[in-house]
């Protein structure tokens, strides 16, 4: 459907994407735009799968949630088996905010959100118990430099 999107569709997006608890008005004047044609085309965008929910950005450190970790997950075993349960046990860890399957080296890279240290040792525990993993190599963030979920729809004209 990116073929379909036109300038309006992005801008719409954009703003969505910007701050969706914005009223239909604020949407339709942020882009030149009336109240109803807005409201079709988000409509629109909700059946074809491209928005797929509404959801609230917390700020983890007021909450507690101090340590990120990207985790490198090297496996020996690549049989379906394995990989279901690891997905299985991955998915059902709320610590885990990302998973990602990876060419290369590494198999896996988890995003995992944590109070400390300690919190970070007590899910690595509980996940090699649920699964058998080769390596894990567990990289501290220091600093989050750059962090947004909005996607670039502008550069996608070019």
């Amino acid at each position: 459907m990116a073929e379909t999107l036109d300038d309006l569709d992005r801008r719409i997006l954009g703003e969505l994407q910007r701050d969706a608890s914005q009223s239909l008005d604020d949407i339709a004047r942020a882009v030149g735009s009336s109240k109803t044609p807005v409201w079709n085309r988000i409509r629109k965008m909700r059946k074809a799968g491209i928005i797929l929910r509404d959801t609230v950005l917390l700020d983890p450190e007021p909450l507690g949630f101090e340590a990120c970790f990207f985790v490198l997950v090297r496996t020996a075993a690549h049989e379906a088996d394995w990989q279901s349960r690891f997905l299985k046990a991955v998915r059902a860890r709320p610590e885990v905010l990302e998973a990602h399957r990876l060419a290369g080296d590494i198999d896996y890279i988890l995003k995992v959100r944590v109070p400390n240290a300690r919190a970070y040792d007590r899910f690595y525990q509980a996940l090699i118990s649920e699964v058998s993993i080769h390596n894990v190599t567990a990289l501290l963030s220091m600093e989050e430099i750059k962090f947004t979920t909005e996607l670039p729809l502008v550069q996608m004209r070019d």
